[in-house]
């Protein structure tokens, strides 16, 4: 009985994010944006500005296509799949929304969540992650069982939530995007913490694809070696001496940017630009002035 009951479930989540059907327990209405609360079990914590621009102006010219999901809490109502599409449509000044009602417990309501993002817009590999192990402890489910709720193959969510054991400074990097999830994978694999740590650095440095890290890995020698004798060589050639006008520029666009900013002089005419940030916040606001440019 419980398994068919599970069945259910996945039919109606898949008509009700993917298909032409309704699920029966779904009934169709209008109701003011003030009156939609957001989905607490939300796994996505940033939306891309981008994205949302255009849905606005999409939304100005053709109206909300897509009912939003919603259950009803008390007198108001709980999102459970449409953020962007809510958020696009008060951005563009609407007062109300089309809105599908269905009678989802808090297990469905967080199914639904992980389904729409994952199977449509598509989570970072980290909140991907956050979300599976949420439901996991949630619902004192094993991966196989997640697994078949979601319709995804097991190794899948395994693999994904092993990423959480990474350090907190390689989760950053995975979830900004400063790494990829295929080089998450080979730094899980590295089990000294020093050298997960440089080999991610190196990556980030010299911007090294999946294929070139695994060759880079594959040489032999030790990511440690490389960086005393890159110290050694540094301690022998000191860096040319910055002028008066690259201090200037330094401080013009320590200004500008709001960051720690450093220009690393390597030769007569070759040099690196280091933009220091600390946030998710500072690091969007880097790429918004350089995407701008």
């Amino acid at each position: 009985m419980q398994t068919e009951k599970k069945s259910r479930l996945g039919r109606g989540l898949e008509a009700l994010l993917g298909g032409d059907a309704v699920p029966e327990n779904a009934s169709r209405a209008e109701v003011p944006v003030d009156q939609i609360e957001t989905n607490p079990y939300q796994p996505r914590k940033t939306f891309d500005e981008d994205e949302l621009a255009s849905l606005k102006e999409s939304i100005k010219n053709h109206g909300v296509l897509q009912p939003l999901i919603v259950r009803q809490v008390g007198d108001r109502y709980q999102l459970i799949a449409g953020e962007r599409r809510l958020r696009a449509a008060q951005a563009a000044g609407l007062t109300a929304v089309p809105v599908s009602i269905v009678d989802f417990n808090d297990q469905q309501t967080l199914e639904a969540a992980l389904v729409e993002n994952i199977q449509r817009t598509d989570l970072n590999p980290i909140e991907k992650a956050q979300g599976f192990k949420e439901y996991l402890s949630r619902y004192q489910m094993t991966h196989e069982q997640l697994a078949a709720r979601l319709g995804m193959g097991r190794p899948t969510i395994t693999n994904l939530v092993a990423l959480l054991e990474l350090p907190a400074n390689i989760q950053e990097a995975v979830r900004v995007g400063q790494l990829t999830l295929g080089h998450a994978k080979i730094l899980k694999g590295i089990t000294e913490p020093e050298k997960q740590q440089a080999v991610a650095r190196e990556i980030m440095t010299r911007g090294l694809s999946v294929h070139a890290t695994e060759a880079f890995l594959k040489q032999g020698t030790p990511v440690e070696e490389k960086e005393e004798a890159a110290a050694t060589v540094t301690a022998k050639s000191p860096p040319p001496e910055k002028s008066a006008h690259v201090l200037s520029i330094e401080d013009e666009l320590r200004q500008k940017l709001g960051l720690k900013v450093e220009v690393k002089i390597k030769g007569k005419e070759k040099g690196q630009v280091v933009l220091s940030f600390e946030t998710n916040n500072d690091f969007q606001r880097v790429v918004e002035v350089l995407r701008a440019a």
